[in-house]
Protein backbone atom coordinates (compact mmCIF):
# COMPACT_ATOMS: atom_id res chain seq x y z
CA UNK A 1 0.00 0.00 0.00
CA UNK A 2 0.91 3.39 -1.00
CA UNK A 3 0.74 6.62 1.09
CA UNK A 4 1.22 9.96 -0.59
CA UNK A 5 0.91 12.20 2.73
CA UNK A 6 -0.99 15.39 1.03
CA UNK A 7 -1.03 17.60 2.78
CA UNK A 8 2.40 17.07 4.99
CA UNK A 9 0.52 18.82 7.95
CA UNK A 10 -1.53 15.93 8.97
CA UNK A 11 -3.72 14.81 11.92
CA UNK A 12 -1.91 12.61 14.43
CA UNK A 13 -4.58 9.52 13.39
CA UNK A 14 -2.76 10.04 9.83
CA UNK A 15 0.83 10.23 11.48
CA UNK A 16 -0.03 7.02 13.57
CA UNK A 17 -1.19 4.83 10.03
CA UNK A 18 2.22 5.71 8.55
CA UNK A 19 4.01 4.96 11.38
CA UNK A 20 2.97 1.05 11.27
CA UNK A 21 4.35 0.91 7.55
CA UNK A 22 7.78 -0.45 7.67
CA UNK A 23 9.58 2.78 6.72
CA UNK A 24 9.69 2.91 10.97
CA UNK A 25 9.40 7.70 10.17
CA UNK A 26 7.11 10.03 11.54
CA UNK A 27 6.37 7.85 14.69
CA UNK A 28 6.58 10.91 16.66
CA UNK A 29 6.55 14.52 16.64
CA UNK A 30 9.64 15.66 15.63
CA UNK A 31 12.45 17.19 17.43
CA UNK A 32 14.41 20.17 16.82
CA UNK A 33 18.14 20.50 17.77
CA UNK A 34 17.48 23.62 19.99
CA UNK A 35 15.00 20.67 21.77
CA UNK A 36 18.55 18.86 22.66
CA UNK A 37 20.24 21.42 24.34
CA UNK A 38 22.46 22.06 20.67
CA UNK A 39 23.41 25.93 20.87
CA UNK A 40 23.58 28.19 18.19
CA UNK A 41 24.48 31.95 17.74
CA UNK A 42 21.73 34.37 16.36
CA UNK A 43 18.45 35.16 17.35
CA UNK A 44 15.55 32.83 15.30
CA UNK A 45 11.96 34.40 14.06
CA UNK A 46 9.36 33.23 15.34
CA UNK A 47 8.92 29.90 14.03
CA UNK A 48 12.46 29.29 13.49
CA UNK A 49 11.81 28.41 9.85
CA UNK A 50 12.21 30.07 6.05
CA UNK A 51 8.40 30.91 6.55
CA UNK A 52 9.35 33.69 9.16
CA UNK A 53 10.54 36.00 6.22
CA UNK A 54 6.45 37.07 4.86
CA UNK A 55 4.71 35.67 1.96
CA UNK A 56 7.24 32.41 1.81
CA UNK A 57 4.87 29.49 1.68
CA UNK A 58 5.91 26.01 1.66
CA UNK A 59 4.37 22.90 0.37
CA UNK A 60 5.37 19.18 0.86
CA UNK A 61 4.33 15.44 -0.21
CA UNK A 62 6.14 12.56 1.66
CA UNK A 63 5.83 9.27 -0.53
CA UNK A 64 6.14 6.12 1.69
CA UNK A 65 5.34 2.40 0.41
CA UNK A 66 6.51 -0.87 0.28
CA UNK A 67 9.44 -2.97 1.97
CA UNK A 68 11.98 -5.78 1.02
CA UNK A 69 13.64 -6.08 -1.99
CA UNK A 70 14.40 -3.36 -4.66
CA UNK A 71 11.72 -3.76 -7.59
CA UNK A 72 12.58 -1.28 -10.17
CA UNK A 73 8.93 0.42 -10.79
CA UNK A 74 7.22 -0.77 -7.99
CA UNK A 75 9.39 0.18 -4.79
CA UNK A 76 9.96 0.55 -1.70
CA UNK A 77 9.35 4.06 -1.74
CA UNK A 78 10.92 6.43 -0.09
CA UNK A 79 11.04 9.89 -1.68
CA UNK A 80 8.75 12.85 -2.18
CA UNK A 81 9.00 16.67 -3.18
CA UNK A 82 9.40 20.02 -1.44
CA UNK A 83 8.00 23.33 -2.87
CA UNK A 84 8.22 26.87 -2.00
CA UNK A 85 6.47 29.86 -3.02
CA UNK A 86 8.84 32.83 -2.30
CA UNK A 87 5.51 35.13 -2.47
CA UNK A 88 3.35 32.67 -1.73
CA UNK A 89 1.17 30.46 -4.56
CA UNK A 90 -1.73 33.01 -4.98
CA UNK A 91 1.47 36.08 -6.39
CA UNK A 92 2.82 36.65 -9.89
CA UNK A 93 5.21 38.57 -8.96
CA UNK A 94 9.00 37.89 -9.38
CA UNK A 95 12.03 38.37 -6.40
CA UNK A 96 15.29 39.30 -6.97
CA UNK A 97 17.35 36.35 -6.67
CA UNK A 98 20.92 34.72 -7.05
CA UNK A 99 22.55 31.34 -7.36
CA UNK A 100 26.15 30.11 -6.66
CA UNK A 101 27.82 26.49 -6.32
CA UNK A 102 30.15 24.53 -4.20
CA UNK A 103 30.54 21.51 -6.46
CA UNK A 104 28.25 20.96 -9.51
CA UNK A 105 28.05 17.35 -9.15
CA UNK A 106 24.01 18.16 -8.84
CA UNK A 107 21.18 19.82 -10.61
CA UNK A 108 18.63 22.90 -10.49
CA UNK A 109 17.12 24.42 -12.99
CA UNK A 110 16.06 27.84 -14.27
CA UNK A 111 19.27 29.19 -13.25
CA UNK A 112 20.69 30.54 -16.37
CA UNK A 113 18.41 33.10 -16.48
CA UNK A 114 19.23 33.96 -13.14
CA UNK A 115 22.06 34.46 -13.71
CA UNK A 116 21.28 36.29 -16.76
CA UNK A 117 18.46 38.53 -15.74
CA UNK A 118 18.48 38.43 -11.40
CA UNK A 119 14.94 37.18 -11.03
CA UNK A 120 13.15 34.28 -10.27
CA UNK A 121 9.37 33.84 -10.90
CA UNK A 122 6.88 31.51 -9.03
CA UNK A 123 7.67 28.48 -7.07
CA UNK A 124 10.81 26.45 -6.90
CA UNK A 125 11.15 22.58 -6.13
CA UNK A 126 13.41 20.34 -4.82
CA UNK A 127 12.93 16.14 -5.37
CA UNK A 128 15.41 12.88 -6.23
CA UNK A 129 17.47 13.16 -8.62
CA UNK A 130 15.25 11.52 -11.64
CA UNK A 131 11.92 12.81 -10.38
CA UNK A 132 13.47 16.77 -11.52
CA UNK A 133 11.76 16.59 -14.85
CA UNK A 134 8.46 15.40 -13.99
CA UNK A 135 8.60 18.37 -11.32
CA UNK A 136 9.69 21.06 -13.48
CA UNK A 137 6.75 20.06 -15.98
CA UNK A 138 4.24 19.49 -13.37
CA UNK A 139 4.73 23.00 -11.84
CA UNK A 140 4.63 24.52 -15.60
CA UNK A 141 1.67 22.32 -16.01
CA UNK A 142 -0.10 23.87 -12.35
CA UNK A 143 0.36 27.16 -13.21
CA UNK A 144 -1.54 26.76 -16.64
CA UNK A 145 -4.61 24.73 -14.51
CA UNK A 146 -4.75 27.53 -12.22
CA UNK A 147 -4.37 30.50 -14.56
CA UNK A 148 -1.34 31.49 -13.47
CA UNK A 149 0.08 31.18 -17.15
CA UNK A 150 -2.73 31.79 -19.77
CA UNK A 151 -1.67 28.70 -21.73
CA UNK A 152 -4.56 29.58 -24.15
CA UNK A 153 -2.99 33.03 -24.60
CA UNK A 154 0.74 32.10 -24.25
CA UNK A 155 2.46 35.04 -26.49
CA UNK A 156 0.11 37.31 -25.59
CA UNK A 157 0.69 36.83 -21.85
CA UNK A 158 2.94 38.97 -19.65
CA UNK A 159 5.19 35.75 -19.00
CA UNK A 160 4.94 34.06 -22.21
CA UNK A 161 7.08 31.15 -21.17
CA UNK A 162 8.35 29.57 -17.31
CA UNK A 163 11.60 28.28 -16.52
CA UNK A 164 11.20 26.65 -13.14
CA UNK A 165 14.03 26.18 -10.74
CA UNK A 166 14.02 22.21 -9.58
CA UNK A 167 16.41 21.01 -7.45
CA UNK A 168 17.37 17.82 -6.24
CA UNK A 169 19.87 14.92 -4.19
CA UNK A 170 20.03 11.13 -4.76
CA UNK A 171 17.72 9.67 -1.99
CA UNK A 172 19.21 6.40 -2.97
CA UNK A 173 19.76 3.44 -1.47
CA UNK A 174 16.52 4.05 0.60
CA UNK A 175 14.28 4.71 -2.52
CA UNK A 176 13.85 3.29 -5.54
CA UNK A 177 14.95 6.32 -7.37
CA UNK A 178 14.75 4.51 -11.00
CA UNK A 179 11.45 3.55 -10.50
CA UNK A 180 9.85 7.43 -11.16
CA UNK A 181 7.52 7.72 -8.41
CA UNK A 182 6.78 10.99 -8.12
CA UNK A 183 3.56 11.80 -10.23
CA UNK A 184 2.64 14.97 -11.49
CA UNK A 185 -0.19 15.03 -8.53
CA UNK A 186 2.15 14.96 -6.58
CA UNK A 187 3.34 18.07 -7.32
CA UNK A 188 -0.12 19.48 -7.63
CA UNK A 189 -0.64 18.68 -3.98
CA UNK A 190 2.73 20.18 -2.81
CA UNK A 191 2.00 23.53 -4.18
CA UNK A 192 -1.75 23.33 -3.46
CA UNK A 193 -1.16 23.03 -0.10
CA UNK A 194 1.90 25.20 0.76
CA UNK A 195 1.33 27.56 3.76
CA UNK A 196 3.29 30.21 5.54
CA UNK A 197 3.18 27.98 8.81
CA UNK A 198 5.81 25.48 10.25
CA UNK A 199 7.94 23.42 8.25
CA UNK A 200 7.85 19.74 8.36
CA UNK A 201 11.38 18.39 9.35
CA UNK A 202 13.54 15.48 8.79
CA UNK A 203 11.98 12.60 6.85
CA UNK A 204 9.71 14.79 4.66
CA UNK A 205 9.29 15.90 1.60
CA UNK A 206 12.12 16.01 -1.03
CA UNK A 207 14.07 14.81 1.62
CA UNK A 208 12.44 11.66 2.65
CA UNK A 209 14.91 9.08 1.76
CA UNK A 210 18.06 11.35 2.36
CA UNK A 211 21.26 10.38 4.33
CA UNK A 212 23.89 12.66 5.72
CA UNK A 213 27.26 11.87 7.78
CA UNK A 214 25.84 8.11 7.69
CA UNK A 215 23.12 8.78 9.74
CA UNK A 216 19.46 9.15 8.72
CA UNK A 217 18.49 13.06 7.69
CA UNK A 218 16.51 15.19 5.00
CA UNK A 219 14.91 18.39 5.55
CA UNK A 220 15.73 21.26 7.87
CA UNK A 221 15.08 24.46 8.27
CA UNK A 222 16.05 27.91 10.40
CA UNK A 223 16.09 31.51 10.26
CA UNK A 224 17.77 34.65 12.01
CA UNK A 225 15.95 37.92 12.81
CA UNK A 226 18.22 40.91 13.06
CA UNK A 227 17.92 43.70 15.67
CA UNK A 228 16.27 46.76 15.10
CA UNK A 229 19.38 48.60 15.13
CA UNK A 230 20.34 46.39 12.12
CA UNK A 231 17.26 46.88 10.24
CA UNK A 232 15.35 44.18 11.75
CA UNK A 233 15.66 42.37 8.52
CA UNK A 234 14.82 38.70 8.87
CA UNK A 235 16.81 35.71 6.70
CA UNK A 236 15.05 31.98 6.71
CA UNK A 237 17.20 29.12 5.25
CA UNK A 238 15.57 25.29 3.80
CA UNK A 239 18.29 22.42 3.26
CA UNK A 240 17.63 19.30 1.60
CA UNK A 241 20.64 17.15 2.86
CA UNK A 242 21.82 14.44 1.57
CA UNK A 243 26.42 14.73 2.36
CA UNK A 244 29.20 14.48 3.94
CA UNK A 245 31.55 12.34 4.99
CA UNK A 246 30.50 10.58 8.69
CA UNK A 247 34.41 11.53 9.93
CA UNK A 248 33.74 15.14 9.54
CA UNK A 249 30.60 15.86 11.26
CA UNK A 250 30.78 18.61 13.53
CA UNK A 251 27.77 20.11 15.80
CA UNK A 252 28.37 23.06 17.50
CA UNK A 253 31.74 23.03 17.25
CA UNK A 254 32.23 19.59 18.86
CA UNK A 255 34.12 17.04 16.43
CA UNK A 256 30.61 14.60 16.56
CA UNK A 257 32.16 11.80 13.98
CA UNK A 258 35.38 11.20 15.99
CA UNK A 259 33.61 10.00 18.47
CA UNK A 260 30.24 9.21 17.08
CA UNK A 261 30.27 6.92 14.29
CA UNK A 262 27.48 5.55 12.60
CA UNK A 263 26.16 1.54 11.82
CA UNK A 264 27.41 0.65 8.43
CA UNK A 265 24.51 0.05 6.23
CA UNK A 266 24.60 -2.81 3.75
CA UNK A 267 25.04 -0.43 0.47
CA UNK A 268 27.17 2.60 2.04
CA UNK A 269 27.64 5.72 -0.07
CA UNK A 270 31.38 6.12 -1.12
CA UNK A 271 32.40 8.88 1.76
CA UNK A 272 31.60 12.46 1.18
CA UNK A 273 29.45 11.62 -1.61
CA UNK A 274 25.93 12.84 -2.27
CA UNK A 275 24.30 16.35 -1.98
CA UNK A 276 22.70 19.36 -0.67
CA UNK A 277 20.33 21.95 -1.45
CA UNK A 278 20.34 25.26 0.31
CA UNK A 279 17.34 27.71 -0.38
CA UNK A 280 18.04 31.17 1.75
CA UNK A 281 14.65 33.89 1.74
CA UNK A 282 15.16 37.42 3.17
CA UNK A 283 13.07 40.23 3.22
CA UNK A 284 16.20 42.81 3.32
CA UNK A 285 16.11 44.73 0.03
CA UNK A 286 19.43 43.45 -1.95
CA UNK A 287 20.21 43.36 -5.07
CA UNK A 288 21.33 39.88 -7.34
CA UNK A 289 25.07 40.81 -6.67
CA UNK A 290 24.02 41.00 -3.24
CA UNK A 291 22.24 38.30 -3.09
CA UNK A 292 24.94 36.27 -5.06
CA UNK A 293 26.89 37.36 -1.65
CA UNK A 294 24.37 35.53 0.17
CA UNK A 295 24.41 32.45 -1.44
CA UNK A 296 28.31 31.84 -0.83
CA UNK A 297 27.85 32.62 3.22
CA UNK A 298 25.57 29.56 3.21
CA UNK A 299 29.25 27.71 2.00
CA UNK A 300 30.43 28.26 5.47
CA UNK A 301 27.40 27.22 7.31
CA UNK A 302 28.18 24.15 4.62
CA UNK A 303 31.63 23.73 6.16
CA UNK A 304 30.79 24.33 10.02
CA UNK A 305 28.99 20.56 10.04
CA UNK A 306 32.19 19.15 8.08
CA UNK A 307 30.85 19.55 4.29
CA UNK A 308 33.79 19.95 2.14
CA UNK A 309 32.46 19.74 -1.47
CA UNK A 310 33.78 16.95 -2.48
CA UNK A 311 33.81 15.83 -6.39
CA UNK A 312 31.11 13.71 -5.86
CA UNK A 313 28.61 15.89 -4.23
CA UNK A 314 26.34 18.42 -5.76
CA UNK A 315 26.38 21.76 -3.38
CA UNK A 316 23.67 24.21 -5.03
CA UNK A 317 22.63 27.17 -3.46
CA UNK A 318 19.91 29.69 -4.12
CA UNK A 319 19.11 32.68 -2.51
CA UNK A 320 16.03 35.39 -2.92
CA UNK A 321 14.08 38.65 -1.33
CA UNK A 322 11.06 39.51 -1.16
CA UNK A 323 11.50 42.94 -1.18
CA UNK A 324 11.40 45.66 -4.20
CA UNK A 325 7.95 43.87 -5.50
CA UNK A 326 6.72 45.00 -8.72
CA UNK A 327 10.40 45.83 -9.86
CA UNK A 328 9.66 43.37 -12.86
CA UNK A 329 6.18 44.55 -13.84
CA UNK A 330 7.21 47.99 -13.81
CA UNK A 331 6.08 49.38 -17.31
CA UNK A 332 9.15 51.93 -17.44
CA UNK A 333 11.38 52.93 -14.69
CA UNK A 334 11.05 50.69 -11.67
CA UNK A 335 12.15 52.41 -8.30
CA UNK A 336 14.30 49.79 -6.25
CA UNK A 337 15.58 50.02 -2.58
CA UNK A 338 18.71 48.55 -1.93
CA UNK A 339 21.08 47.98 1.50
CA UNK A 340 23.95 49.35 1.53
CA UNK A 341 27.11 47.09 1.25
CA UNK A 342 28.18 48.57 4.00
CA UNK A 343 25.64 47.22 6.29
CA UNK A 344 25.10 43.60 4.61
CA UNK A 345 27.85 41.79 7.19
CA UNK A 346 24.93 40.80 9.90
CA UNK A 347 23.29 39.47 7.10
CA UNK A 348 25.93 36.88 6.22
CA UNK A 349 26.39 36.43 9.37
CA UNK A 350 22.67 35.02 10.10
CA UNK A 351 23.18 33.25 6.68
CA UNK A 352 26.13 31.21 8.04
CA UNK A 353 24.05 30.41 11.45
CA UNK A 354 20.76 29.47 9.77
CA UNK A 355 22.01 27.83 7.14
CA UNK A 356 24.23 25.48 9.96
CA UNK A 357 21.18 25.19 12.26
CA UNK A 358 18.81 23.84 8.82
CA UNK A 359 21.23 20.98 8.35
CA UNK A 360 21.61 19.92 12.17
CA UNK A 361 17.43 20.37 12.42
CA UNK A 362 17.25 18.06 9.18
CA UNK A 363 18.78 15.42 11.11
CA UNK A 364 17.48 15.60 14.67
CA UNK A 365 14.41 15.40 13.24
CA UNK A 366 14.99 12.67 11.48
CA UNK A 367 13.73 9.02 12.39
CA UNK A 368 15.32 5.11 11.45
CA UNK A 369 14.30 4.27 8.19
CA UNK A 370 14.34 1.25 6.21
CA UNK A 371 13.96 0.97 2.98
CA UNK A 372 14.90 -1.15 -0.25
CA UNK A 373 16.53 -4.15 0.44
CA UNK A 374 15.91 -3.53 3.60
CA UNK A 375 18.81 -1.45 4.10
CA UNK A 376 18.31 0.87 7.66
CA UNK A 377 19.32 4.14 8.38
CA UNK A 378 19.66 5.08 12.01
CA UNK A 379 19.09 7.92 13.09
CA UNK A 380 21.61 9.81 15.36
CA UNK A 381 21.10 9.20 19.01
CA UNK A 382 20.08 12.13 20.69
CA UNK A 383 21.26 11.01 24.07
CA UNK A 384 24.50 9.91 23.13
CA UNK A 385 24.84 13.44 21.31
CA UNK A 386 23.67 15.37 23.86
CA UNK A 387 26.13 13.38 26.50
CA UNK A 388 28.98 14.02 23.34
CA UNK A 389 27.88 17.80 23.45
CA UNK A 390 28.27 17.95 27.39
CA UNK A 391 31.49 16.60 27.70
CA UNK A 392 32.57 19.12 25.54
CA UNK A 393 30.77 21.77 27.38
CA UNK A 394 28.80 22.34 24.88
CA UNK A 395 25.48 21.57 25.40
CA UNK A 396 22.88 24.53 26.79
CA UNK A 397 19.76 23.81 28.62
CA UNK A 398 17.13 22.55 26.12
CA UNK A 399 15.57 25.86 24.21
CA UNK A 400 18.06 28.78 24.95
CA UNK A 401 20.10 30.41 22.56
CA UNK A 402 24.00 30.29 22.82
CA UNK A 403 24.97 33.25 25.41
CA UNK A 404 26.47 36.06 23.25
CA UNK A 405 30.23 36.75 23.41
CA UNK A 406 31.57 39.05 25.56
CA UNK A 407 32.05 42.32 23.58
CA UNK A 408 35.69 44.21 23.61
CA UNK A 409 35.14 48.19 24.34
CA UNK A 410 34.05 49.85 21.53
CA UNK A 411 37.15 51.44 19.84
CA UNK A 412 37.09 55.78 19.54
CA UNK A 413 35.72 55.52 15.62
CA UNK A 414 38.12 57.46 13.21
CA UNK A 415 37.06 58.76 9.77
CA UNK A 416 36.05 56.29 7.35
CA UNK A 417 37.65 53.84 5.15
CA UNK A 418 37.05 53.20 2.01
CA UNK A 419 36.24 50.31 0.58
CA UNK A 420 38.76 48.38 -1.33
Amino acid sequence: MKFRLIPLFLALATIAAVAQQPANVLTEKPIRARDLGIPFQGTPGALNAITDVKGVEVGMTTLISGSGPLVVGKGPVRTGVTVIFPRGKTAKDSVMAATTVLNGNGEMTGTNWIKESGFMQGAMAITNTHSVGVVRDSIIAWQGKTGYIPLSDLYTADLWASLPVVAETADVPLNDMNGFHVKPDDVFAAMNTASSGPVPEGNVGGGTGMICFGWKCGTGTASRKLPDTQGGYTVGVLVQSNFGNPHNLTIAGVPVGRELVPPAIAEPKPAGSGSIIVVIATDAPLLPTQLRRIAKRAILGVGRIGGLGEDSSGDLILAFSTANPGAVSAKKIATVQMLPNDEINPLFAATVEATEEAIVNSMIAAQTMTGANNITVQAIPHDQLQQLLKKYNRLNPPGQPEPAPQQSPTPVQGPKKPSR
